[in-house]
């Protein structure tokens, strides 16, 4: 098992647009994504911080149905 990297939810925004989610809307320092063609994935809700936790991000991954290597690959 591959380790989280240490990013900002900035980044995790741009590598979850990637993989086809988009911006639907931003509550304060939250955004909110939805994947565009696969409505049965989990909408995301990412924290605009310097640095995202690391069970927060690994929730993130698993609600994109991806694992953490490919996350990884899309950095």
């Amino acid at each position: 098992m591959s380790k989280l990297p240490i990013i900002s939810g900035e980044k995790a925004v741009k590598c979850f647009e990637k993989l086809g989610y988009v911006i639907v809307r931003q509550k304060g320092s939250h955004i909110r994504m939805w994947h565009e063609s696969d409505r049965n994935k989990k909408p995301l809700t990412i924290p605009k911080h310097e640095v995202l936790g690391k069970g927060l991000l690994r929730k993130l991954v698993r609600d994109a149905e991806i694992t953490v290597e490919e996350f990884s690959e899309l950095l």
